[in-house]
C-alpha cells in the first residue's frame, strides 16, 4: 500500500528518540563542564586535552533561558484564539483527569467486592487480589503518566506535539477497553494501570505546556478555567460510573468510558495550538540546571508534598464513606462527585483570585486551608452531611497544584524554561502519585471502627500542612528578591 509507513519507520523513530536523548545529555554535561571550567585557572585554557573535551561537552544547539518579559519573545494575546485552546483544554481535562479521578468509585466496588459486601456481583471481581493492589494500580495511573514526562517531552520536540497526543488518545481509551476484558490483578495492571497511565501522559505531558504561551495577564484564570474540566468530568464520571456498574456491570463501564474517551480526548486534540514557533522552548528531558535555584528546589518539594495529601484524600474518600460512615455505593460515588463538583467551581475562582492576589500567594494559603479542613472537619465527621460538606469546600482546593503548576512555573523558571522545568516538575511526583494511597490504605485499622482511617487523615493533612511551609518559604523568597531589584 502506498500510505503503509516504512518497514523500518519504528526503528528510525527510536533511533531519533536515542539520539535526543544522547543531545539532552550532552547539554547537560557540557554546561557542567563549562561551569567547572570557569573556575579553573586560566593556564588550562590551552590544554589540548581540556580544548578537546570542551568540544566534545559543548552542545550542537543553544538553549535559552528567557524570561517571560523578555523583549525577544513576543507577548501571549490573551485572547482570540487563546480561548478556544482553554476550551479544548479543558475538555481534554474532562476526558483524562476527571476520569482518573472517578477511580475512587471503581476501588470502594473492587474493595466491597474483595469483602464480600453488597455488591453487584456474588463473587468478587478479582479473587486473588487484595486491597493494596487495587491502591497501586490506582497509583500507576498517576505515576506512570508522570514518569515518562520526559520522553514525552523530548517526543514533542522531535515528532510534534499533535502526533504524540493523538497516539495519547488511543492509548489512553485502549486502557479502559483492554480493562473490561480482565480476569486476573496483573492484567488489570496493564491495561487500567499502565496502559491508561500511558495514554494519559502522553495527552497531558504535551498539553500543559501550551496553555502559559497564549495568556499572560489571565493565566491563572485560564488554567482554572481548564482545571475545571477535571472536576466537571470528575463529577460526570463518578456518577456514571456506579450508575454503569450497577446496571450494566463493570465490563461495560470499562468499554463505554473508553469509547467516550477517545471520541472526547481525539476532537479536543485536534483544536490544540501552540506558539513555540514564537517561545521556541528548548524542551529539554534533563533541565538539570534548574535543580540550582533555591525557589525551583521549594516549588519541587511543594508538589512532592502536596500530592501526597491530594491522593490519599481523593481515593480514600469513597471507601471511607462505605467501610465507616456505613454508606451505599451509590451515596459514596456522590460524595466523590460532589467533591470533583466543588473542584469544578473552585479552581476557576482559585485562577481568579490568584491572577489579582498572586500566584504563589495563593497556591500557599490553599494549601494550608487543605490542612485545616482535614484536621477540623474529615476527621472528627462522620455523618453524611458533614461529608457532604467537607467533600464540596475540600474540593474546591485540593486539586490547586494541577491548576496552578504550569503559571507557578513560568513565575518561577520564565516562560520559555516552562516545558524543561515541567518537566522536572512530573518526574517528582512520580513516588506521591504512585504509593500515597499504597501508605493510605497500609494505614488503615480496620479493627478500630470509625477511627479506622484516623492515621491516613492525619498522614494526608500532615501532607498539606508540610507542603504549605514549602510554598510560603517560596513567598518569602519572592518577595525579598523584587524588594531587593525595587
Amino acid at each position: 500500500m502506498s500510505g503503509a509507513p516504512p518497514p523500518h519507520h519504528g526503528l528510525c523513530l527510536l533511533l531519533r528518540l536515542l539520539l535526543a536523548f544522547r543531545d539532552d545529555l550532552l547539554r547537560w554535561a557540557g554546561a557542567q563542564w563549562w561551569e567547572w571550567k570557569d573556575h579553573q585557572p586560566i593556564h588550562h585554557a590551552n590544554n589540548p586535552t581540556t580544548e578537546t573535551c570542551s568540544a566534545l561537552l559543548t552542545p550542537t544547539t543553544t538553549t535559552t533561558t528567557s524570561h517571560p518579559n523578555d523583549p525577544e519573545i513576543e507577548p501571549p494575546p490573551d485572547g482570540g484564539y487563546a480561548w478556544i485552546v482553554c476550551l479544548a483544554l479543558a475538555f481534554l481535562n474532562f476526558f483524562t483527569w476527571g476520569v482518573a479521578a472517578s477511580y475512587g468509585v471503581y476501588i470502594s466496588h473492587y474493595l466491597s467486592s474483595s469483602s464480600s459486601s453488597t455488591t453487584t456481583t456474588s463473587t468478587p471481581y478479582f479473587p486473588s487480589a487484595k486491597p493494596l493492589d487495587y491502591a497501586l494500580i490506582g497509583g500507576l495511573e498517576f505515576g506512570v503518566a508522570m514518569i515518562i514526562s520526559p520522553i514525552c517531552t523530548i517526543l514533542t520536540r522531535e515528532i510534534g506535539r499533535f502526533h504524540v497526543m493523538l497516539t495519547g488518545c488511543v492509548i489512553f481509551a485502549g486502557g479502559f477497553i483492554a480493562a473490561s476484558f480482565a480476569r486476573e490483578i496483573w492484567q488489570l495492571y496493564l491495561s487500567q494501570g499502565v496502559l491508561v497511565g500511558l495514554g494519559l501522559g502522553a495527552i497531558f505531558i504535551p498539553s500543559i505546556q501550551v496553555l502559559p504561551q497564549w495568556f499572560e495577564k489571565r493565566r491563572s484564570l485560564a488554567a482554572g478555567i481548564t482545571s475545571a474540566g477535571s472536576g466537571f468530568g470528575g463529577l460526570t464520571f463518578s456518577l456514571g460510573t456506579n450508575a454503569m456498574i450497577e446496571k450494566i456491570g463493570l465490563g461495560w463501564a470499562l468499554r463505554i468510558t473508553g469509547i467516550l474517551c477517545l471520541v472526547g480526548n481525539g476532537t479536543a486534540t485536534l483544536l490544540v495550538k501552540d506558539r513555540n514557533h514564537v517561545v521556541k522552548p528548548p524542551q529539554l528531558g534533563f533541565a538539570t540546571h534548574l535543580l540550582k535555584r533555591y525557589e525551583c528546589l521549594l516549588l519541587l518539594a511543594w508538589n512532592f508534598t502536596n500530592l501526597f495529601g491530594y491522593m490519599a484524600l481523593l481515593y480514600s474518600l469513597s471507601s471511607y464513606a462505605v467501610a465507616v460512615v456505613g454508606l451505599t455505593q451509590a451515596r459514596a460515588s456522590t460524595l466523590t462527585a460532589i467533591l470533583n463538583l466543588g473542584t469544578g467551581f473552585g479552581r476557576p475562582a482559585i485562577g481568579f483570585i490568584s491572577d489579582r492576589l498572586g500566584r504563589i500567594e495563593v497556591a500557599a494559603s490553599a494549601t494550608l486551608f487543605n490542612a485545616v479542613v482535614i484536621f477540623a472537619v474529615w476527621i472528627p465527621g462522620h455523618s453524611y452531611g458533614v461529608l457532604i460538606f467537607f467533600a464540596f469546600f475540600s474540593g474546591a482546593s485540593i486539586g490547586t497544584f494541577w491548576m496552578t503548576i504550569g503559571p507557578l512555573c513560568a513565575e518561577v523558571a520564565g516562560l520559555a524554561e516552562v516545558p524543561s522545568f515541567l518537566s522536572l516538575q512530573w518526574l517528582t511526583t512520580v513516588l506521591p502519585t504512585t504509593f500515597a494511597e499504597v501508605i493510605a490504605l497500609y494505614l488503615r485499622r480496620p479493627g478500630m471502627g470509625r477511627w479506622a482511617y484516623l492515621y491516613p487523615q492525619i498522614f494526608a493533612g500532615t501532607m498539606y500542612l508540610v507542603a504549605s511551609l514549602f510554598m510560603f518559604e517560596l513567598w518569602r523568597v519572592k518577595r525579598r528578591d523584587r524588594n531587593a531589584s525595587s
